[in-house]
């Protein structure tokens, strides 16, 4: 695949825009140039020609460049990627690219049968399709011992063993599963995005597979409180990219594909800080330090490259999160975002969602926390502290040993204790942690470090069982918890 390279006179110091959208600008939310898109408003730092930053004449902040058509083409993959097996358009180039049919009916036509399935065409592009799930699911009754099998702790071996089946048809049929799991959480998923006015949701960002160093990440975003699970995604491409980029270059197109870097020297990581502001404070220092501000795996010594398949850069898969949520929120007039203490994340918010934060219809909040800080809890005595290289104003308190810490990124003040009792990330982390738990021999398999691809299904399946299926103590799911459903569904109900 042959890459554009995008002109870099002095007349376009930034990356294009793509449409009206650009990613590049000053992201210190009290700078007059907060937003800016004007380019007499930055200087161009090329000290190192593989790590172009973007120099504030204001505040003096360095975000790093970004390839907006590359963002917006993660877009795309992650809206392919999520209505794999969907009744949807799938023409890249269709507005409609995307939209299920079970939730944006008026945007297709009912167009006839293909035996005894549905087929419809789009309104827009007039692409045909056929939903493949509309009819009667055959294969239910085998579905659900595999997935009973599968949740209780059985090996892949054994189920196949027990269940009469080769792994390529266990595989074929965990595809099937997790189309059926997106068909159902499309309609929750859009019944509940349309309702919520106001939402507090928090994101979560942790390794795939914690032991195996291949550099797949895993981002999920949910209800804060409830922790239905409304998006998430992996910076793993499953085909293989001709050509994919070894260094980082925002002035040229797919810079987005990531080819296995060569090893690193990198110091020894010191001992690990014990309060939470020496916490803070070491997460600061330890960003400062990466070769891209934004990217995660910039300072990792040695990678397990995926031996099929190809990485994506971090931060194009986390800004394409954001925007797909985004997109999502068009009927939500309040919104609070609460996230653990990463530049990436904050940075991809702080652009996604620039109108929203001039316009003061949004919170976004980094929160630290000790583990036995207890589920809203009151905050007592408030501390304000300015730290890092931002002066990031936080918020710390503390009930006997244990403590808490929030910093409003939106500019915020006045609402300390009010955050510091609502704002937590933890049913996210929780919901990561579980799975992880949950399927430890396929997620800790080695041979699977290096294919990471057969694990995508699963996460699709364990988001649907988590949000339709699974019961807390109270015996409500997290459905449940935010209204969508009156009852927690079985696995029968979740398969047909």
């Amino acid at each position: 695949m042959m890459k554009t390279l995008h002109s870099n006179t002095d007349n376009t110091l930034l990356p294009l825009a793509h449409e009206s959208l650009q990613l590049n600008h000053c992201k210190t939310v009290s700078c007059k140039n907060f937003g800016s898109k004007n380019e007499h408003h930055y200087v161009m730092q090329r000290t190192n020609p593989s790590r172009p930053t973007l120099i504030c004449r204001e505040c003096g902040a360095f975000p790093p460049v970004l390839n907006n058509h590359d963002v917006v083409a993660e877009v795309t993959r992650l809206k392919v990627a999520q209505s794999s097996g969907l009744p949807a358009c799938c023409n890249p180039d269709c507005n409609n690219l995307g939209l299920p049919v079970l939730t944006h009916r008026h945007l297709y036509h009912a167009f006839g049968y293909s035996g005894d399935r549905q087929r419809y065409r789009c309104k827009c592009c007039q692409t045909t399709f056929v939903d493949r799930w509309s009819g009667f699911n055959g294969k239910h009754l085998v579905q659900q011992k595999l997935l009973a099998m599968l949740f209780t702790g059985y090996s892949v071996r054994d189920i196949c063993r027990r269940l009469s089946m080769n792994p390529k048809s266990f595989y074929d049929q965990l595809s099937h599963i997790a189309s059926r799991c997106r068909r159902q959480l499309s309609m929750f998923d859009a019944r509940l995005f349309k309702h919520a006015q106001t939402l507090s949701l928090a994101t979560d960002m942790k390794p795939l597979q914690p032991t195996s160093d291949n550099g797949v990440l895993w981002i999920a975003t949910g209800e804060a409180t409830s922790g239905y699970i409304v998006g998430q995604h992996v910076n793993y491409h499953q085909s293989d990219v001709q050509n994919p980029s070894e260094s980082h270059d925002p002035y040229k197109n797919d810079t987005r594909f990531m080819a296995a870097p060569a090893p690193k020297l990198v110091e020894v990581p010191s001992a690990h800080p014990q309060g939470i502001l020496a916490r803070v404070d070491a997460m600061y220092r330890e960003v400062l330090d990466r070769t891209n501000m934004e990217d995660p795996l910039s300072n990792i010594a040695r990678f397990n490259y995926p031996s099929k398949g190809c990485l994506i850069r971090p931060q194009y898969t986390v800004y394409a999160h954001y925007l797909h949520l985004s997109q999502m929120l068009e009927y939500n007039e309040s919104l609070a975002i609460f996230m653990p203490q990463e530049t990436l994340l904050r940075s991809a918010c702080v652009s996604v969602f620039i109108d929203r934060i001039k316009n003061k219809t949004i919170n976004p909040l980094y929160v630290v926390e000790d583990k036995g800080w207890q589920r809203g809890q009151v905050a007592g005595r408030v501390d304000i502290v300015l730290m890092g290289w931002w002066r990031d104003r936080w918020a710390f308190t503390r009930h006997g040993e244990i403590n808490k810490g929030i910093s409003h990124l939106g500019g915020d003040k006045g609402n300390e204790a009010k955050w510091l009792e609502l704002a937590s990330h933890r049913s996210i982390s929780e919901y990561q942690t579980r799975f992880h738990d949950q399927f430890s021999q396929l997620v800790n398999e080695p041979r699977r470090k290096l294919r990471p691809a057969g694990l995508l299904p699963l996460l699709d399946i364990y988001r649907a069982w988590h949000n339709l299926c699974r019961q807390d103590r109270s015996g409500l799911t997290p459905a449940q918890q935010v209204g969508l459903t009156p009852a927690p569904l079985t696995l029968e109900q979740l398969l047909n």
